[in-house]
């Protein structure tokens, strides 16, 4: 396996439009915003294993823009079911993309439970997705992003991960009433 985290976050930054809402959720959310600060980045934190849901309520409420979740296999664990829910519930603009490395990583890289068996993409496609691709490589990845972001959702990307270069864990920022002033507005600003 040779795809990255941060490797595949930089190859998305170039296909995330001014008005996409981009939610993320612990470590590929400290990535994402040391990577690609911008005012429509959605921190939902202190809800592990929301990102999906709170993904699914931004696109229902904004059928006019882009809903890119970056979420993490540990925290997806913690809601299964949105996948049916998102699946079911007729967006055509979210886009899920999951970091596979099987660990609770920004919680001390404890294992998943059942972390060599689970198929993430068996799941999405169990539940109805659109569409449902996984990626190990980066080169595929890379090449596969234009279609992926332009077929209509909700679509479920899958990427085996390492870790990558380490970024700062900026808590205080995702905590902070900054961060969610700062998504509002940009939000409304239209």
């Amino acid at each position: 396996m040779t795809l990255y985290r941060d490797a595949a976050l930089k190859a998305l930054i170039p296909h995330i439009r001014d008005d996409d809402i981009v939610v993320a959720v612990y470590q590929s959310c400290f990535d994402w915003l040391a990577l690609n600060p911008r005012p429509l980045n959605y921190v939902a934190v202190g809800a592990m294993g929301q990102a999906s849901s709170h993904g699914l309520g931004l696109a229902l409420a904004n059928p006019d823009r882009r809903v890119i979740v970056l979420d993490g296999d540990g925290s997806l664990l913690m809601n299964l079911g949105s996948l049916v829910t998102i699946a079911h519930a007729g967006v055509v603009n979210l886009y899920h993309f999951l970091s596979v490395n099987r660990v609770y990583e920004v919680n001390g890289a404890h294992p998943l439970p059942g972390a060599d068996k689970v198929d993430f993409p068996g799941l999405a496609r169990a539940s109805g997705f659109a569409g449902v691709h996984g990626f190990s490589e980066l080169d595929p990845f890379t090449s596969a992003l234009p279609q992926l972001l332009a077929a209509a959702g909700p679509q479920f990307i899958a990427m085996e991960v390492q870790p990558g270069k380490p970024y700062p864990r900026d808590y205080a920022y995702i905590h902070s009433a900054e961060a969610r002033t700062r998504f509002r507005q940009a939000l409304n600003r239209r």
